[in-house]
């Protein structure tokens, strides 16, 4: 191995995922890049997730009551002794070849604070819906453009970076606390780059948070107020900064990756999404 290959440590929240997990964990032991360690942290989940914990001795794991998912990953944070951080879902899955990517990556940069790479939509069976590809990080296409490309199963950050900034602020926000965070590293300057491949397949399906409209609809509303933070205005303005921004995003598509996006995800995912999906919460998302 590579000695400067860094540690990465994976932290997975999760919460009677059971019927997801084990696939989860499957697909970070098929890795062929092996300098990580997985962190499971679990809110004490009633659906026999603790025995299937146990039953993969690699794995470091907690099984107690939290305050909902963003809390898990703060304490999973804070266990991490890898120089790189990710957050990987209990329904979502590495790709093949994805670690090694992300490491090969963090060597070439060693400037980067973070990155992020594409994305691979699928159902609850593990059909692909569709695959996005990115382009580069941009704050200002990400607070002015009304739309956050940079999706969190993706993103792969310096510990360095949560110690300076803080972690996940789940006291403030039910749902959109990974976009909270993308915008401090926006604001802070921080240097997030960019890998033009699939890293993660991530699951639309009945037992998860994403196909879910109230939660969707939460979390445009809590978007709002985190855009307004970081100086997006109201009104005209507003409306103005985010044809721009938007056309900017496809531009930086148009010349890094040869193509933009012709047809927009939402429409794509529209008919996955469900009025109400079923899954568990400690602080009472489940019951938005």
């Amino acid at each position: 191995m590579n000695p400067s290959a860094p540690k990465i440590s994976i932290v997975t929240p999760t919460f009677n995922g059971m019927a997801t997990l084990r696939e989860t964990i499957e697909s970070v032991l098929s890795q062929d890049y092996k300098n990580w360690e997985h962190i499971v942290m679990d809110g004490g989940s009633t659906d026999g997730t603790v025995d299937l914990l146990r039953s993969y001795p690699h794995l470091q794991w907690v099984s107690e009551k939290d305050r909902g998912h963003w809390h898990a990953m703060n304490k999973g944070i804070e266990r991490a002794s890898g120089e790189i951080v990710a957050i990987l879902n209990a329904d979502d899955c590495y790709r093949e070849g994805a670690l090694q990517k992300v490491a090969d990556a963090f060597v070439t940069h060693p400037e980067w604070d973070g990155l992020f790479g594409d994305i691979v939509y699928v159902d609850g069976e593990s059909r692909e819906i569709f695959r996005r590809a990115e382009a580069c990080f941009d704050y200002d296409v990400l607070r002015f453009g009304n739309h956050c490309y940079v999706i969190h199963p993706t993103l792969f950050v310096r510990k360095g970076v949560y110690e300076r900034l803080g972690a996940y602020r789940y006291d403030k926000f039910l749902n959109s606390c990974d976009f909270d965070f993308i915008l401090r590293l926006g604001r802070n300057k921080c240097r997030i780059g960019h890998v033009p491949f699939a890293v993660v397949n991530y699951r639309f399906h009945a037992h998860g948070q994403s196909a879910d409209r109230r939660v969707s609809s939460n979390m445009w509303k809590e978007s709002l107020v985190i855009r307004k933070e970081h100086g997006r205005p109201d009104g005209l303005a507003g409306r103005v900064l985010q044809t721009i921004f938007r056309i900017k995003r496809q531009l930086q598509k148009l010349i890094y990756r040869g193509r933009p996006d012709f047809i927009p995800g939402k429409w794509l995912l529209k008919r996955h999404m469900r009025d109400r999906t079923t899954f568990s919460s400690n602080v009472g998302v489940d019951r938005l």
